[in-house]
């Protein structure tokens, strides 16, 4: 079963729809690519700060 925080699929279903009827359908491939960077700059960000760390780890 589908779960992620706490929400079914029924909820998942309703925010989708939501989100659709908010931004439209050709807003929608613009937000997927600005959160799909988004996301992608978090998490270089997070390696690097691990890298950092585990260099002044070594000093």
């Amino acid at each position: 079963m589908l779960a992620i925080a706490g929400l079914g699929t029924p909820e998942l279903v309703v925010i989708a729809i939501v989100i659709f009827l908010l931004f439209g359908a050709t807003r929608l491939p613009q937000l997927a690519k600005a959160l799909g960077q988004s996301k992608r700059a978090f998490k270089d960000g997070l390696d690097e700060g691990e890298r950092d760390g585990r260099k002044d780890l070594e000093k």
